[in-house]
């Protein structure tokens, strides 16, 4: 499985940015993906998930009624709608696959795309 990210940039606080990610590949193995951002000097941590079957999700609550995720079976590509964006979200995202039902845990996600920046000034 391939993963690509793309859509980060910068933006003012306040502003919106949307994300996106194509897979190619066995992506009938995937069972959900996820987006997880790291910041410079801090652990990546878990942002958002959802599964192909269902388009159950999850979020972390710092991004609950701010961020979206949703995608597009057909085209294989996960989206994360990005508002009200504060300069604490700034860091790389990264889009992973996982085949564990809720999974928030990176080491649950077996492929990884290469990550965008996204930095949020204020």
């Amino acid at each position: 499985v391939q993963l690509v990210e793309s859509g980060g940039g910068l933006v003012q606080a306040g502003g919106s940015l949307r994300l996106s990610c194509a897979a190619s590949g066995r992506t009938f193995s995937m069972y959900a993906m996820g987006w997880f951002r790291q910041a410079p000097g801090k652990e990546r941590e878990f942002v958002a998930s959802i599964t192909w079957i269902g388009a159950a999700t999850y979020y972390t609550d710092s991004v609950k009624g701010r961020f979206t995720i949703s995608g597009d079976e057909a085209k294989n590509t996960i989206y994360l709608q990005m508002n009200s964006l504060k300069p604490e979200d700034t860091a790389v995202y990264f889009c992973a696959s996982t085949t564990t039902l809720g999974a928030t845990r990176s080491r649950d996600y077996k492929y990884w795309g290469q990550g965008t920046q996204v930095t949020v000034s204020s």
